[in-house]
């Protein structure tokens, strides 16, 4: 029996023994693994740590600032200042005897009564509230103001006041030319969206980011460690354009006032330098639904759509150039109406026609049936030789403009799916095309220049504020001649003419003060559905001697009941313009025409 007792004894004591050495064993590998995490990788879950409860957040830079051609600002960044205070920070004694003083101070900068301030305080005071918020969005004055305050005026590890900033971008010129300028700002997805010359340049415009530590305080709130950044922001380029304020507020209100008079949809207008191809206005008018005009969509660089008869001085220059014989010749409008295949008709607006006329005329009454015999005699048998022409003008390619979202030109071309026996007449005065008003302009003005078209540009250079020139954007030639010398004289003559001759479609707004050359435009839309719209449009330059400056007015949907021709609709805009900014030309650049006369024949 004793022997029985002692054998379960020892088995007892050995399953013990056994155990204890487990236990002690594996205690050691845990103490040898805490202490191997304490002195091998201790920085590593220490910085872990810390970054929960520190880090460096992103400070935005200040964007360059956007200058027009006389360094009047454009657009412009200004800090803003969020205003918070740290309860905890300051001693008892601190404390009570500033707060009244204080409250009655930020009453006097921020407006809301003293008591309120007052009991904020207290309350932060008495629940420990180690960032309450003073104040959202103080300009640089009211902050400057506030720091000066007693108990705010001791230093943030004595007063608890702290102070952060913010960059906010502001047009000084308000709504007047906003699509131009435009914005960088990222949409819910997190891309940017980046429209006119703030999106074009952000690259250059946005700087370099800074950094500030902050550390984690209550309710996920981040408190700044320090009064200082570990990095500076780095202010960005600042950019130079080509818009003059002057030019852009005539070239705006004059278009405004017209929209409103004919309560259109929307429009656009564009001023450019004749020579250089600078851009020193530009205006993008939408109605809102309370009938109020104001920039949401760029139409002049981006609204692709048929030009209608300002399209008429491309097919007249094609045909001169291919027949130059024909300027002699007389075309037979044939009753103001034309048809083809039975059904498709092209029509004057002037009932009856014009008789037979030679091609200036033609242009100059802006008859339709006129142009398109001109060009489908010229071409029927080989359309493919109109259009290279037009393409061999450039007129099928983009401008590559500095800012985004250019229209695609459309001119179609014999054997594509998109071209029909009617095409060719058509296209000849200005239908089955697209054409952008910037990309319209931008021939204009190549007439007006000789023959040379140029590049629009709207910036002149971009610098760093306070040194030299980073980057100076000159002319860019597109196209050194659109056609021959001989050509181009008929075609700046016809255009004169327009404006000069008592038959010219814009005879009305001829000026006693200078002379214009140009083109009316009216071109209908919607015309498949019932209820036929008219885009009118006026496009020239000015002093017709010597140009100095190109325009196109373009006026989308005109109440038809108050009238829709470009010629009373969109080209008084031009006048008023070229006018306004006559008066600031030195008067030996303008011969003036003193003859005047007043009658007007309606006509696309």
């Amino acid at each position: 029996m004793g022997e029985a007792l002692n054998s379960i004894e020892k088995r007892i004591m050995f399953r013990y023994y056994i155990s204890l050495t487990f236990i002690v064993f594996f205690a050691f590998i845990l103490i040898g693994k805490l202490l191997y995490i304490q002195v091998k990788e201790g920085d590593y879950y220490r910085s872990i740590s810390q970054n929960n409860t520190i880090k460096n957040f992103i400070l935005e830079p200040s964007r360059g600032n956007i200058y027009s051609d006389d360094n009047s600002l454009l657009a412009t960044t200004t800090p803003r200042y969020e205003i918070r205070w740290d309860s905890k920070i300051p001693s008892e004694l601190n404390f009570e005897k500033n707060k009244i003083a204080l409250s009655k101070g930020l009453s006097k900068i921020l407006g809301k009564k003293n008591d309120y301030y007052l009991n904020a305080l207290d309350k932060a005071r008495r629940e420990g509230n180690r960032y309450l918020l003073i104040s959202r969005n103080s300009n640089y004055s009211q902050y400057k103001q506030i720091k000066e305050l007693p108990l705010f005026n001791l230093s943030s590890l004595k007063g608890g006041l702290i102070v952060e900033s913010k960059e906010v971008r502001q047009n000084p010129m308000g709504k007047i030319c906003e699509r131009t300028i435009g914005y960088e700002k990222k949409d819910p997805s997190g891309h940017y969206i980046r429209v006119g010359l703030e999106g074009a340049f952000s690259h250059f415009l946005k700087g370099q980011n800074g950094q500030r530590l902050k550390q984690k305080i209550a309710n996920g709130q981040w408190k700044p460690i320090n009064d200082n950044n570990e990095r500076e922001p780095t202010q960005g380029y600042d950019i130079y354009s080509t818009i003059n304020v002057n030019i852009q507020d005539i070239t705006h209100h004059a278009l405004l006032r017209q929209l409103e008079k004919y309560r259109a949809d929307h429009g656009c207008a564009v001023v450019m330098k004749t020579n250089s191809g600078e851009i020193k206005s530009i205006v993008n008018l939408s109605k809102t639904k309370n009938g109020k005009y104001y920039e949401k969509f760029n139409y002049a660089v981006a609204e692709s759509q048929e030009p209608g008869s300002t399209f008429k001085l491309m097919s007249v220059i094609a045909t001169l150039e291919n027949n130059s014989e024909i300027s002699n010749q007389f075309i037979d409008t044939k009753n103001g109406e034309l048809t083809f295949y039975e059904k498709y008709k092209v029509r004057d607006s002037k009932k009856g026609g014009y008789g037979k006329l030679k091609p200036s005329k033609v242009f100059e009454v802006s008859s339709n049936t006129g142009v398109v015999k001109m060009v489908y005699d010229n071409f029927k048998n080989d359309p493919k030789k109109f259009v290279d022409r037009l393409y061999n003008m450039g007129l099928n390619d983009l401008l590559g403009l500095s800012i985004n979202g250019e229209g695609k030109p459309m001119i179609p071309y014999p054997g594509d799916k998109n071209w029909s026996g009617i095409s060719l007449p058509w296209m000849s005065f200005g239908y089955g095309i697209k054409l952008t008003p910037l990309q319209i302009l931008s021939f204009y003005n190549g007439i007006a220049n000789g023959g040379e078209i140029v590049k629009p540009r709207f910036i002149n250079k971009i610098k760093k504020p306070g040194s030299s020139s980073l980057k100076n954007y000159e002319t860019e030639i597109l196209n050194p001649s659109v056609c021959s010398e001989t050509t181009l004289k008929k075609v700046q003559k016809m255009m004169f003419n327009v404006i000069d001759k008592k038959w010219g479609t814009a005879n009305r707004i001829k000026s006693n003060h200078l002379n214009i050359a140009g083109k009316t435009g009216t071109c209908q839309i919607d015309y498949t559905s019932e209820e036929t719209q008219y885009v009118s449009s006026f496009v020239g330059y000015f002093p017709y001697e010597k140009p100095e400056y190109s325009c196109i007015v373009v006026i989308n949907k005109p109440d038809k009941n108050i009238g829709y021709y470009g010629g009373e609709v969109a080209a008084p805009v031009f006048k008023e313009i070229a006018e306004k900014l006559f008066s600031r030309t030195p008067k030996n650049l303008i011969i003036k025409n003193n003859k005047s006369q007043h009658n007007f024949f309606k006509s696309y």
